[in-house]
């Protein structure tokens, strides 16, 4: 301020309250100038400088709180839209609609032809044993008639059913899943028709193969001859697998077009040494310790007077060599009663039979029908 006009501002100050000008100063002396001073406010300023914010933001860093977090802070999604999801994060899809399963016990066999089949006797033994009331039909069904079967067992309420020649192969192009014996046995004997009318395929054959060797017999590095190669030789290799054998030779008419049975089994069991040869060239087969026939020489109305190998090449075998003959009708094949008379031990197609039946009964029902009932049904029948 203007020394001139602060000292007419003091002498005008000093009137009105009726002292002395020096009276005055005295009085602004004593620290009241001072006070003022400490009183005066900062200047405010609209724009911040650079280094002002940094300043700022630095003394106002996050600081977590010690208070536990009791209220979610999430941004609802509706507000930005959808939330981005882990990719790695399962997603959780919708259960679908449990469906009720109201339909009776009702189960059958399909194949072309059925005449001599002894299922529907060995299936209502099973059911029997169990205290399940059910029905087990014959529905013959020559190949062209396949798909019309099918629409007819699941709109007339069957819950599954057993496929022999000469649909197993066949069927597959029609289920909606198939068990590993099936996948690795390239054939389906046993299907469940599940309540939404999906197709469960399996091949109990496998199991039935596997199950008729009585427990005291020890397969395990043994060499095993097969007679045939068609499904039943498919289901038989892949129990021998199951076994822990060494090697397993094919006998067929046919070499040529054993050629991709050859590779795949060579590339699914890539431990198990595999061969093929001609059924007509057998003259030795000393080196082996099971001999298993699938093909249906000797078979009730095939041929069944022969044996499929000369008698001289099965007096070759091992004195203690098994032979299996996966025929079931007649119940000892002239090739089982030549074997016995050698002393060798014999394995017959029924109780491979008996077996796969049960292991079907346990696909459909979830529990094991008795065996020895069943097989009484079946010799009755034969």
């Amino acid at each position: 301020m203007n020394p001139d006009l602060y000292e007419r501002y003091l002498a005008k100050k000093a009137k009105k309250l009726g002292i002395s000008v020096e009276e005055l100063k005295a009085q602004n002396s004593s620290g009241i100038s001072s006070q003022s001073e400490e009183q005066k406010p900062e200047p405010q300023y609209v724009q911040q400088t650079i280094q002002s914010q940094i300043e700022e933001q630095a003394s106002t860093e996050y600081k977590p709180s010690t208070q536990p977090e009791t209220v979610k802070t999430e941004v609802p999604s509706y507000i930005f839209g959808p939330s981005r999801i882990n990719e790695n994060s399962p997603i959780i899809q919708p259960s679908a609609p449990e469906i009720k399963d109201n339909r009776e016990n009702k189960f059958g066999l399909i194949g072309y032809p059925l005449g001599h089949s002894l299922s529907k006797v060995i299936h209502e033994a099973g059911f029997k044993s169990l205290g399940v009331n059910a029905t087990y039909d014959i529905l013959e069904t020559p190949p062209d008639d396949l798909v019309d079967r099918i629409k007819f067992l699941k709109t007339n309420g069957y819950k599954g059913f057993n496929v022999t020649i000469p649909l197993k192969l066949p069927i597959s192009l029609f289920v909606n899943e198939v068990d590993s014996y099936a996948d690795l046995a390239r054939a389906v004997n046993t299907v469940y028709i599940d309540a939404d009318k999906t197709l469960k395929a399996y091949n109990t054959d496998v199991l039935g193969f596997k199950r008729a060797i009585p427990k005291d017999v020890n397969l395990r590095g043994k060499n095993i001859a097969i007679l045939g190669t068609g499904g039943a030789a498919h289901a038989a290799c892949v129990a021998l697998t199951e076994c822990g054998v060494k090697s397993i030779d094919f006998f067929t008419r046919n070499i040529p077009n054993s050629i991709d049975l050859m590779n795949y089994v060579r590339r699914k069991f890539p431990n198990i040494t595999f061969n093929v040869y001609q059924i007509e060239n057998i003259r030795n087969l000393g080196e082996y310790d099971m001999l298993v026939n699938t093909t249906p020489i000797g078979m009730l109305g095939k041929a069944g007077d022969m044996m499929p190998v000369e008698e001289y090449a099965l007096r070759s075998l091992k004195s203690d060599a098994i032979v299996y003959d996966v025929i079931y009708n007649p119940k000892k094949t002239v090739l089982i009663k030549a074997a016995e008379k050698m002393n060798l031990r014999t394995i017959n197609g029924l109780d491979m039979l008996i077996y796969q039946a049960v292991a079907a009964q346990e696909k459909w029902l979830g529990n094991t029908p008795d065996f020895k009932d069943m097989k009484i049904a079946a010799l009755e029948a034969l």
